[in-house]
């Protein structure tokens, strides 16, 4: 105890009023409160999921789309998808209910290049521009340049 007074003398008064202040505020503030039956639900405005995710096929044509509008954007690739084929789902909300409902499906793609791949891609209910549709995440093994799925696209899958 003597070591803290002697300290608190040691920085003079000019420091003592920041901190003495502080003190005062926090010894003075009021305790909290629980909520009013008014401010218990008012305003909570929040996505209430479904489950209502499109099948599978639905998606291709985004994810044609996109593919092409990602290889020459960023990538100045001649690269498109022509073809689709075996088009699956692998799991429908492989996680817990409560969590955002995806339906995770795979297939096989066919590029403008002659080479097959395999495409791995999710639905996600109220995933859309701000929500307000569904959206498409999707990764074809071997041209996940950006590794945003990396290793081989694993994290594109369940």
């Amino acid at each position: 105890m003597r070591n803290l007074f002697t300290s608190l003398r040691a920085l003079g008064p000019r420091s003592l009023g920041p901190m003495t202040a502080a003190l005062a505020l926090l010894i003075s503030s009021h305790a909290a409160q629980a909520a009013n039956p008014l401010e218990l639900n008012f305003g909570l405005f929040g996505p209430r999921y479904d489950g209502r995710v499109a099948e599978c096929e639905r998606a291709l044509t985004t994810i044609a789309y996109q593919f092409q509008e990602k290889e020459g954007k960023f990538w100045n690739s001649a690269l498109v998808i022509t073809g689709f084929g075996r088009i699956h789902e692998t799991a429908f909300r492989p996680w817990q209910s409560d969590n955002i409902p995806r339906r995770y499906c795979s297939g096989d793609v066919m590029l403008s290049d002659g080479k097959m791949r395999t495409v791995h891609y999710s639905i996600i209910e109220d995933g859309g521009f701000a929500g307000f549709s569904q959206g498409v995440e999707w990764c074809v093994t071997g041209l996940d340049r950006n590794w945003a799925y990396s290793p081989g696209c694993r994290a594109a899958r369940p």
